[in-house]
């Protein structure tokens, strides 16, 4: 039988590149693209069956910052599927960008000005909004939706006699100081991006924990510092143009300078397991608060 990979985020940047990188290992996988642009996602198919005709490539429509998406899609997924093998949870967002020009000017200046630009540490604050869920969207999108998407797909990832891996994009740029458990949606803070890959690498923490007996195995990746459609929106195009040659030379220095999606697939955290804990503890308070209210609206209806 095939193995079965799940991808969200699948219809460019890293989720597209990893497509392409898994079908040079093995076009005998069935590849499923997690996309919430079905169209982008028809011709990501098109151009991998092309290059790939012995793969098998499907689609499934999710949004993971839409819980009723998520559930929608988590229900197709098992009528289609006995198990899953390999879930790439990719998708994410940093909405509205904004780069702190003094903190930069500092750093160009400083012992630091490698990690800086590697990381990104203090330079760049988001603009989040609320969701239709009730929930800030840039943790929904990132870590909620998908974490919602693991509790539901429970009986498709949980095979002792044949484990089941979670591979979650992380980023350089997750900080222990950017993360509450007080405020694990960042609702108060200017760096929900930052919050919420930390979020990540957490919950893989406590995913091992609580799922590993089941056969669900959970590991973090860092794609390193890369220019996609995230990193595009930090700076006007001309901008990047003037420092690209910047960039590259600071390639010799530090390996987390990947630059390209391709690149980024290759390239393989201070974290505490009971802070992990009680956090996916929160999350799974969160979850019961979520069902309840969805239920108590459907009664309504």
């Amino acid at each position: 039988m095939r193995k079965v990979v799940l991808i969200t985020g699948a219809s460019s940047g890293v989720g597209l590149a990893l497509c392409r990188r898994l079908l040079e290992e093995d076009d005998a996988l069935h590849l499923c693209l997690a996309c919430r642009n079905v169209s982008k996602a028809e011709a990501v198919r098109t151009s991998l069956l092309a290059s790939h005709p012995a793969a098998e490539v499907s689609i499934v429509q999710v949004d993971v910052s839409s819980l009723p998406s998520v559930f929608q899609a988590t229900k197709e997924l098992k009528q289609r599927f006995q198990r899953l093998d390999y879930v790439y949870l990719n998708a994410g967002i940093m909405p509205n960008p904004q780069l702190n020009i003094k903190a930069l000017f500092r750093g160009l200046f400083s012992r630091n000005v490698i990690h800086m630009f590697s990381t990104a540490e203090g330079l760049l604050t988001q603009n989040d909004k609320l969701t239709p869920d009730g929930l800030q969207e840039v943790f929904e999108t990132n870590v909620f939706g998908h974490f919602i998407l693991i509790q539901e797909l429970e009986s498709l990832l949980c095979h002792s006699e044949s484990p089941s891996q979670l591979i979650w994009t992380s980023s350089r740029n997750a900080k222990k100081s950017n993360f509450s458990l007080e405020d694990v949606q960042h609702s108060k803070g200017q760096e929900p991006y930052s919050s919420s890959k930390y979020a990540i690498d957490l919950l893989s923490v406590a995913l091992n924990r609580n799922f590993n007996q089941q056969g669900l195995y959970s590991s973090v990746v860092c794609p390193g510092t890369m220019l996609t459609s995230l990193t595009y929106g930090i700076l006007p195009p001309f901008v990047w143009m003037l420092i690209m040659p910047i960039i590259w030379l600071l390639r010799f220095f530090a390996n987390a300078f990947t630059l390209t999606p391709q690149n980024g697939t290759e390239a393989l955290m201070d974290l505490d397991e009971d802070t992990a804990e009680k956090f996916y503890q929160k999350l799974l308070k969160l979850e019961k608060q979520i069902r309840v209210t969805i239920q108590e609206t459907n009664n309504q209806n």
